[in-house]
């Protein structure tokens, strides 16, 4: 990967001085990691949860720890980069992650995993950011910018593609210990590295840290997310998560309040009166909500119905995941001769087509039945998955691009979080109202287990569940098992399907054909 890399840069960027190379290759590998950690997850969700006898709700949480932190500090992170200094920023973040890495690789408790996984998000939002700000500094000639970015670009395509096969493979011939702990040396060396070929930049009238506006945001959406993550183990009635729903709903309103007193905001909020950048907006978080959502519930199919292991179900994911590094390129050329709501909402209804695709797979289903659907979501979601930031700052002033590019991220990520705990708690509670209608005519069956066995199950762990039954009992609880979880997987892969659709149409009705900043001030 990094020889490739490095072919890539000298055949972009020709005879720059070699400092300039440097400084892209260090970055473009940081940056690998984040995306590739957000998807290499999915695939080891069952060995996690029979490894450290984990609830569903506790995986949730492994997943959403990294997205939530991520997506709470993806609008500080510019600031501090440019307040501190970006290189500082960038090993900062590098050194988190791979710390975080090492004690994920290691952790004998979901609690410890989860903590890790949280601080690890932090890590992956410095990285990001700082990065881009790199090479910002580097790089300031426009199209010497544009090869630069095009090739940082790539490596996060090929880090969000090829996560889920990389987990697998990771998963099936060392551990799921081992999708963090290979991150431990490449984090070790690309720090020395970093240190030796990347210079310090800092802005000088860089503004103060939104403190306030950061602490209450990512309180609201952490309450949020733990009353979605929650609401079917305590009861969606029960005082917790009603106080949850509430606190986020306090806390949300006072980031909007504290944001409209601030001079400079980390949110400005004036950006939400222009609608073809709401439009973006709510484009990125239908994108976030449905396509890279499901991206965590799609290996589940395979491994608990299917019977498949965590490399085959990665292999078999490929369809779906490799056309968002091909694709990028093909939606850049449309870009150009298509309106930008005709292309945004075309890719969004894309999804949209590939989910209802999925919809019709059952229990005598093979991986050929998702085939069809992942192709149409994958191209769809490859085709607009960059267009996305672009239409998003070009409705903007330039001096306004860095904070919407945050914003429009916070969006994208903010909603995967939800997304990821939504469709979990829809996941489980359609399993387990299923499993309690077909289970409890087996004989010998415990009445009220439905919701315990539900929840391992959503974790992709069914085998664990019937081989803890008596073996009279296996057979037919297998087969009653698979039937609910097809059940409860057609109702969120409908769901998300019907959030693409209603992305695309936002985006169409918002997103007019302008295509200069003039036509939108």
């Amino acid at each position: 990967m990094t020889k490739q890399i490095a072919k890539n840069i000298s055949q972009n960027l020709g005879a720059e001085p070699v400092d300039k190379r440097a400084v892209l290759l260090a970055v473009s590998i940081g940056t690998f990691l984040v995306p590739l950690d957000i998807t290499v997850v999915a695939l080891a969700l069952p060995n996690i949860e029979s490894s450290l006898h984990t609830s569903f709700a506790d995986l949730q949480w492994i997943i959403n720890g990294y997205n939530l932190s991520f997506t709470a500090f993806l609008l500080a992170a510019g600031t501090l980069a440019d307040r501190f200094g970006r290189r500082r920023l960038f090993l900062i973040g590098l050194a988190l992650f791979t710390l975080t890495s090492l004690i994920c690789g290691l952790a004998s408790t979901p609690l410890t995993l989860t903590l890790a996984r949280s601080v690890q998000g932090l890590g992956g939002a410095l990285l990001l950011i700082s990065s881009m700000a790199i090479l910002s500094q580097t790089f300031p000639d426009g199209a010497e910018r544009a090869s630069a970015f095009g090739i940082w670009g790539l490596v996060m395509g090929v880090g969000a593609s090829l996560g889920p096969m990389i987990g697998g493979v990771l998963v099936d011939l060392l551990s799921w210990r081992w999708i963090f702990l290979l991150n431990v040396p490449i984090g070790a060396i690309l720090v020395a590295y970093t240190l030796s070929k990347v210079d310090e930049s800092r802005n000088p009238e860089a503004v103060r840290v939104d403190w306030l506006g950061l602490s209450t945001f990512t309180a609201a959406l952490f309450s949020l997310c733990c009353a979605l993550i929650q609401g079917n183990e305590l009861g969606w009635a029960s005082s917790p998560i009603l106080g949850l729903l509430g606190t986020a709903v306090v806390l949300f309103s006072a980031f909007v309040r504290i944001e409209q007193r601030q001079n400079q905001p980390m949110f400005d909020l004036s950006l939400m009166g222009k609608p073809a950048f709401v439009g973006t907006s709510l484009l990125a978080a239908s994108n976030g909500a449905s396509f890279w959502a499901m991206i965590v519930y799609l290996p589940l199919f395979f491994q608990n119905v299917l019977g498949y292991s965590p490399l085959q179900a990665g292999l078999l994911l490929l369809p779906l995941t490799v056309p968002l590094l091909i694709c990028p390129p093909l939606g850049g050329r449309l870009a150009q001769v298509l309106p930008p709501r005709v292309l945004l909402s075309g890719g969004m209804l894309m999804i949209g087509l590939g989910f209802i695709l999925m919809y019709w797979v059952n229990t005598g289903s093979s991986w050929t039945a998702f085939l069809p659907g992942f192709l149409v979501a994958g191209i769809g979601a490859g085709l607009i998955n960059a267009e996305i930031a672009n239409v998003a700052i070009s409705v903007l002033p330039p001096e306004r691009s860095g904070m919407g590019s945050g914003i429009t991220s916070t969006f994208r990520h903010g909603a995967h979080a939800l997304g990821i705990a939504l469709l979990g708690s829809l996941l489980t509670q359609r399993v387990a109202s299923s499993l309690e209608k077909t289970v409890q005519i087996l004989p010998g069956f415990v009445p009220g287990r439905s919701t315990q066995l539900a929840s391992q199950i959503a974790a992709g762990d069914l085998k664990g569940v019937v081989r803890s039954l008596p073996p009279e009992l296996q057979n037919m609880f297998a087969h009653a098992a698979q039937n609910s979880f097809i059940e409860g997987f057609k109702l969120i892969v409908l769901l998300a399907a019907i959030t693409a659709m209603l992305g695309a149409l936002a985006t169409f009705v918002l997103v007019k054909d302008q295509r200069s900043q003039s036509q939108v001030q």
